[in-house]
Order: C-alpha cells, then sequence, then structure tokens
C-alpha cells in the first residue's frame, strides 16, 4: 500500500525538519507544499528528501491542498494523509486515520482534536472551531466533530474524483495556516460553507428563503387588500413591504430551481 503524506508548510523552517524526519519512518514518500515561504522550509524540506512542490507566492491553505492533491495524484498514492506543518498532530496518530481506509470502511477519515481533552488549544479558538463545525454539519447532514482539522487521509478513489479547486478554504475549510487570524479565518470558512450549500443544496439554500418571502409577502399584500376593502385606503409603507417581499420570494424561488436544474444537467454529463 502506497502512502504518502503530504504536508502545506509556510514559514515553518523550525519545526518541518523534524516532522519529515518523524514522518519518514512512516513512509518515504512526503510532499510538502511550500507556499511562498521567505524562509528555507523549502530548502529543508528538499535536503531531507520530501517531493517539493513550490509557489512563487503565499496562496494559503487551500491551494496548498490543492497542489498536494493533484502531485499526490501525479504518482499514484494509495492513500494520502494530509498533516500540519505547525506540528499540531501527532505521528503516532498516521496510523489509526489510515486504519478505516485500510479496511475499506471508510473513503475520507478526519482527525477530530475534540474526541480527546485538549488543552493546548485557546478556548475562543475551540469556540470558533465548534460553531463552525455545527454550521458544516447543517449543509451537509453529518456529524463531524472537527470540521477544521487539517489531519486526514484520503483512499485513491477520493485522490481521482477530487481535486480542490477553492484557493482560500480548499477540502479542509481551513485558512491559510492553523494560525491564521480568527476573525478572518472564521469569515473566510463560514463564506465558503455559504458557496457549498448553495452549489450543493440550491433546493433548500435558496427555496426555503423563497417560501418564507412569500409567505410574508402575500400575508402583507393580503393585509393591504383587507385595509382597502374595509377603508378604501392604501397604506403604502405596508403595501411596498408586500409586494418587494413577495417579488423578492419570487426571484429567491426561480433562482432555486434553475440552478438545481443547471447542477444536475452539469452532473449528468460529467458522469458520462
Amino acid at each position: 500500500m502506497d502512502i504518502v503524506i503530504g504536508i502545506p508548510a509556510y514559514n515553518e523552517e523550525e519545526k518541518i525538519a523534524g516532522i519529515i524526519l518523524k514522518l519518514k519512518k512512516i513512509t518515504d514518500k512526503i510532499i510538502v507544499c511550500n507556499d511562498g515561504s521567505s524562509d528555507m522550509t523549502g530548502e529543508i524540506a528538499q535536503n531531507l528528501g520530501a517531493i517539493v512542490v513550490t509557489h512563487p507566492k503565499n496562496m494559503g491553505y487551500g491551494a496548498g491542498i490543492r497542489s498536494i492533491f493533484l502531485k499526490a495524484k501525479e504518482i499514484q498514492a494509495d492513500i494520502l494523509v494530509t498533516f500540519d506543518a505547525d506540528g499540531q498532530h501527532r505521528i503516532e496518530d498516521v496510523q489509526p486515520i489510515i486504519k478505516p481506509i485500510l479496511e475499506n470502511k471508510a473513503d475520507i477519515v478526519i482527525g477530530s482534536r475534540f474526541l480527546e481533552k485538549n488543552e493546548q488549544m485557546p478556548e475562543y479558538r475551540k469556540l470558533g472551531i465548534k460553531v463552525i463545525t455545527k454550521l458544516t454539519n447543517a449543509s451537509m447532514n453529518d456529524s463531524l466533530t472537527d470540521s477544521q482539522s487539517g489531519f486526514r487521509a484520503y483512499n485513491n478513489k477520493v485522490l481521482n474524483d477530487i481535486i480542490p479547486s477553492d484557493y482560500g478554504m480548499g477540502v479542509s475549510t481551513e485558512g491559510e495556516t492553523s494560525t491564521h487570524h480568527p476573525v478572518s479565518h472564521g469569515v473566510s470558512v463560514i463564506l465558503s460553507t455559504i458557496k457549498y450549500t448553495s452549489i450543493e443544496h440550491p433546493l433548500k439554500f435558496y427555496g426555503i428563503p423563497a417560501l418564507v418571502f412569500l409567505v410574508v409577502g402575500l400575508s402583507f399584500v393580503l393585509w393591504t387588500i383587507q385595509n382597502y376593502a374595509d377603508d378604501g385606503k392604501i397604506i403604502t409603507n405596508i403595501a411596498l413591504i408586500g409586494v418587494g417581499t413577495t417579488v423578492l420570494g419570487v426571484i429567491l424561488l426561480i433562482a432555486a430551481i434553475l440552478l438545481y436544474s443547471l447542477i444536475n444537467v452539469v452532473r449528468e454529463n460529467n458522469a458520462r
């Protein structure tokens, strides 16, 4: 079984050597994406025998994961494990995370930092990750415990079928690094989750708000009609809210139907 470990790295010259040397006890095939580092990260990784993919400038975590996926696919990896370069993951957890794949029980395995007590993570970050994980679970109808973990394993089927294309989030829906600014990181993840939901579930994303707007809008329209019938007067504010909300609901409903149809046509064509 050809196991490849991929490490996205940005200015990690102090830690990258130790991580690579420890990971070499598991596999000789280690891909390091040197994401525009201004230090010796790339040179150190290359001297230690890693396959180094270099970005000319810092492009973010998602772009790093994408480059690692492409290189792992190129060298025909059976299993790809993504591993952060900042030392937050344990080398001894690599074997447990690939075990479900070796046993054909899963295509993707995500290492969670919340299955055991994590004293090293700041409380604000724990809260942020848990909130984002809940949003991710809601959008994917899943039950993840740590959607922001960069410690993941993928089998070759996933490598062949999925190529991350989101420059900023990638398959792990995480920002540039684990030390990325919490506010910009949270915003970027939420935006990525919204984008994913709108593409994967357009009927829910646009259809549910459309129905809400239509119910509210039609209620105000009926209220306007009732007032006119009783007093012969049209209350402008109520009428405008009714018409505007109804029109917005219709637009969202049309968008939901069109996007749902378009996405399914594209998927059918890609499956042929």
